[in-house]
């Protein structure tokens, strides 16, 4: 493979000797109890911070959407009405513009932790009130019928969002989605997954629990099992169309070697109530 070539597996990677020293290495010294909860304590400061460094330079636009996910344009080829779709935790809309100039026919709602990727959003010339509600919100703690009415909505997006979240408020972040979702609407999920090279290079002392780490900045991140995220969405009324790892192989130009890139890939269906 090479950097820009996917293959979508089943199963967990396995780790190599050294890669399994990586991993035990972490152990040596954990994140304290006390810096894990001002971590919590300070997350919504961290985001605004990174945004305040980065700008909307950091990430690149997701170009790959509907090549990944090419049932939100057969959704709006087959709607007689504009598409209603939500990126959940937008940062500064990597994912909705260049879905919108693919996608004519869409209204996006747009929600992220930082209000200052908000407020990016807004400044930029592209951006409209009449196809795109952008307000701040937290999926872990907020409801997001507050600004997305119920039962409304027919495609949300979950790309490398709830990574960046406590574990502890994973459900209620499914909780969240599946309220605002059309019974048949469908979540598309995109994030980091068990033993991506990006996990095992942390040091000690980045590790607060099981496959949970923070980075350098104060941001998180989590690396998740196919099975964990299949409980998860099941759990909340989600049923299950597809799940799985998918590895991409990048060039560390630092080090000059090959690494694996592991991330996981789902959709998930809102059951029609019958």
């Amino acid at each position: 493979m090479n950097g820009t070539e996917e293959k979508h597996i089943e199963n967990v990677r396995p780790l190599n000797d050294k890669e399994q020293e990586m991993l035990a290495q972490q152990d040596k010294k954990l994140v304290s109890s006390f810096k894990s909860c001002k971590l919590e304590t300070d997350a919504r400061r961290n985001w605004d911070l990174f945004y305040k460094r980065n700008t909307t330079n950091f990430f690149k636009d997701r170009q790959w959407m509907t090549r990944e996910f090419n049932e939100v344009k057969t959704i709006s080829e087959n709607s007689k009405e504009d598409v209603v779709f939500l990126e959940a935790g937008c940062g500064v809309g990597n994912t909705f513009f260049p879905l919108k100039e693919e996608i004519p026919n869409m209204f996006v709602h747009a929600c992220d932790f930082s209000a200052r990727a908000v407020q990016l959003i807004k400044e930029k010339e592209k951006y409209n009130e009449g196809w795109c509600n952008a307000f701040v919100c937290d999926l872990s703690t907020s409801t997001l019928s507050e600004n997305v009415p119920a039962n409304t909505v027919d495609v949300v997006s979950l790309i490398f969002v709830l990574s960046a979240i406590h574990p502890d408020k994973f459900t209620t972040v499914f909780e969240n989605i599946y309220k605002v979702l059309k019974p048949g609407g469908l979540l598309i999920f995109r994030d980091y997954g068990l033993n991506d090279w990006a996990m095992l290079r942390f040091k000690p002392g980045s590790k607060i629990s099981d496959h949970f780490y923070v980075r350098q900045d104060g941001t998180r991140a989590y690396y998740f099992t196919k099975d964990e995220i299949n409980e998860l969405v099941e759990k909340v009324g989600f049923s299950v169309s597809s799940n799985e790892y998918v590895i991409r192989e990048t060039v560390n130009k630092k080090e000059g070697v090959a690494v694996p890139r592991v991330f996981l890939q789902g959709k998930f269906i809102k059951e029609e109530k019958s």
